[in-house]
């Protein structure tokens, strides 16, 4: 039993952080290292298809609190499209940042990067094409 605790205790330090945008949930890991996003397993540019609005999106955090070049940045992203798993994954790496370090918290927090953007999809309403367009209205 003692030999599994000093197994785990050998593994690399990180700090953890969970996103939501819309339909997407973001689980993220700060590890110490260079600069690196890896989502789902594949670089931030291939995952994102190499739009630079969601590059932008998704180091915001980093270069608020310039710490781009400190943490690789590892993350699990499910649920949504890219424009929701790009906010998940910006809300999930702030989050992170303040696990990392309470004191960058005001400067996240004035940039409205830890408030969870809660707007979702409106339903569908009984006798309307979509949540709020109407059929054609015909007077004869």
């Amino acid at each position: 039993m003692q030999e599994a605790q000093g197994a785990r205790s050998n593994r690399a330090e990180y700090f953890y952080g969970t996103g939501r945008r819309k339909e997407a949930v973001a689980r993220v890991r700060l590890y110490p290292g260079t600069g690196e996003v890896i989502i789902n397993g594949r670089s931030g540019r291939d995952y994102f298809g190499g739009r630079d609005l969601y590059q932008i999106m998704i180091s915001q955090p980093l270069r608020l609190t310039n710490t781009i070049e400190r943490f690789n940045v590892s993350v699990r992203v499910v649920g949504g499209g890219v424009s929701g798993q790009a906010g998940a994954v910006r809300h999930g790496i702030a989050r992170a940042l303040t696990v990392f370090d309470a004191d960058l918290r005001p400067a996240l927090k004035r940039a409205k990067l830890l408030t969870r953007d809660a707007r979702e999809k409106e339903r569908k309403k009984v006798g309307l094409k979509r949540a709020r367009k109407a059929p054609q209205y015909t007077k004869r």
